[in-house]
């Protein structure tokens, strides 16, 4: 059997385990990693909890430990193209080769742990399990890892982590994590272990409540961004921004990041405090500026505001709560000129789509709403009457396939526009899903 063929049964077999069934008990987990020599114990690691912001912190706290010359494990999800996304090693998708001989490994002895189970382990239980023991196998100095959903009973959870990071928390999952801010901020703060230093990003009041009690429980020491850390300023750049940052253990100026948002110039913070808390880095003791200001200039964060083509720019944001799209909102408007803007939207049916769509409203021209791959994705029909009644009838068009939708959309931003296209745009948005459609298809 070829690499190829191998990892594509790989991959054939984990998604036979559901890929959005979710299953909310660490029993199976810790039984798989017991069998397996606890992997996870063989690093130490950075986890990152939160509702917006999760990826591209922890893609900066990567690169930033890469400038310090770690040997970095990064798992995030969901993926844009390919699982192998999910697991990196220093900042790098691992090999078909290597995803499929490590899952090999694993497989019988999750057939084990599935037997003695009422419920076998989940898609998300087994990537986790592929990631620590990738990560041991290495073996990588660090691990970033990013939960899958919530904290407590999250797969990721059985990592007692040293230093945790909670980026900014609102409404989403509600279905699974309770239907208020602090119902969910205190399923997130159970990644909070004893003795852990937490780094904190600002948080609405119903949130920080939740953090602070936990970390009081069990011990832990929290640095709050506008407290202990935070952005002192920011300034648009070409591809990107400038900042100043108060860290931990001082200031770091003339940091350019190649993202576009004041969200992300919080991340950037966030993920400067986390990886000072981990090299020991405060009061009497600042990280070396040349080693931070490279690690963030080669920060990348894959459709958050990415742009993949150019007269007319097109862009793809993953927004798919009001949070996120409110801060992708804001860095159009600061970021951007444009003079014509047409959004293409398709969201899950779970979500929040008159939330996002109001959002929108007031920043774009024309909106194409579409169906995007997932089993739970919205109607087409359905979105595009939510769209009729805050856009009206005239400024919305509907496409049920993405590569119908996106030459729409670049069509209608096109229409009535004399001489250049720099000014014009299409910004493909409302879910993860929807820009790994449009992604496929445009980079190419």
């Amino acid at each position: 059997m070829t690499d190829r063929t191998d990892f594509a049964a790989v991959e054939a077999e984990l998604n036979a385990r559901g890929f959005t069934r979710m299953v909310f008990e660490l029993d199976r987990i810790e039984s798989l990693l017991d069998l397996l020599g606890s992997p996870q114990r063989a690093y130490p690691a950075i986890h990152l909890t939160g509702t917006n912001g999760k990826t591209s912190t922890a893609r900066m706290i990567d690169s930033l430990l890469r400038a310090f010359g770690l040997h970095t494990g990064r798992y995030t999800s969901p993926h844009l193209e390919t699982v192998r996304e999910r697991i990196s090693l220093d900042g790098e998708p691992v090999s078909e080769e290597r995803f499929a001989a490590v899952y090999r490994e694993i497989k019988p002895l999750a057939e084990l742990v599935d037997a003695r189970s009422d419920e076998p382990l989940t898609y998300f239980d087994m990537t986790t399990a592929l990631a620590f023991a990738t990560f041991a196998d290495a073996p990588v100095d660090i691990a970033v890892v990013e939960v899958g959903l919530g904290g407590a009973e999250d797969a990721t959870n059985v990592l007692q982590a040293g230093v945790c990071v909670i980026t900014p928390i609102g409404l989403d999952h509600t279905e699974w994590l309770g239907d208020t801010i602090q119902d969910i901020a205190l399923a997130k703060a159970g990644i909070i272990h004893p003795g852990a230093t937490v780094i904190a990003a600002a948080q609405e009041e119903e949130a920080a409540g939740p953090l602070l009690e936990r970390c009081a429980e069990v011990g832990a020491t929290i640095a709050r961004e506008g407290g202990e850390f935070g952005v002192q300023r920011r300034a648009v750049a070409v591809g990107g921004q400038v900042l100043t940052l108060q860290g931990l253990g001082g200031v770091y100026d003339d940091v350019f990041i190649p993202l576009h948002g004041a969200h992300q110039a919080q991340n950037a913070a966030v993920a400067l405090a986390a990886v000072e808390a981990f090299l020991g880095a405060g009061a009497r003791r600042q990280l070396d500026i040349e080693a931070v200001r490279e690690g963030f200039a080669s920060t990348s964060s894959p459709g958050r505001l990415e742009r993949v083509r150019n007269a007319p720019t097109v862009l793809l944001d993953g927004a798919h709560n009001p949070h996120g799209m409110k801060a992708t909102v804001t860095a159009l408007q600061e970021e951007f000129a444009f003079s014509k803007l047409v959004a293409v939207i398709g969201v899950l049916a779970d979500k929040d789509a008159e939330g996002l769509l109001e959002l929108l409203e007031p920043v774009v021209d024309q909106v194409v709403v579409t169906r995007n791959s997932s089993p739970r994705a919205m109607p087409t029909e359905e979105l595009a009457e939510l769209a009729a009644e805050i856009f009206g009838e005239e400024r919305v068009a509907s496409a049920e396939e993405m590569p119908d939708a996106i030459e729409l959309a670049v069509a209608m931003a096109e229409e009535d526009v004399p001489g250049e296209l720099s000014g014009v745009g299409v910004l493909v948005t409302g879910s993860v899903v929807t820009v790994a459609d449009a992604r496929r298809l445009l980079k190419r």
